[in-house]
């Protein structure tokens, strides 16, 4: 799957989660924040998330769908 089909399948929520993801005191949505795990999107480590390499990159190509919303 292309980086851009990932992009246009997340939800505002999760795009609003991965986005958050990137702050230093980051408020997540729990059930977005584990679909974005199963996507392998972010990653837990020590029990906090982080974006993972494929997550940047979903991140800076963004949603076409998004972008005319």
């Amino acid at each position: 799957m292309h980086t851009t089909d990932i992009a246009d399948a997340l939800s505002r929520v999760e795009w609003e989660t991965l986005k958050a993801l990137s702050g230093v005191q980051a408020r997540v949505h729990d059930e977005a924040l584990h679909r974005l795990v199963q996507s392998d999107l972010v990653e837990l480590a020590a029990d906090r998330p982080s974006v993972t390499e494929k997550g940047r990159k979903v991140m800076i190509c963004g949603s076409p769908t998004l972008w005319n919303s």
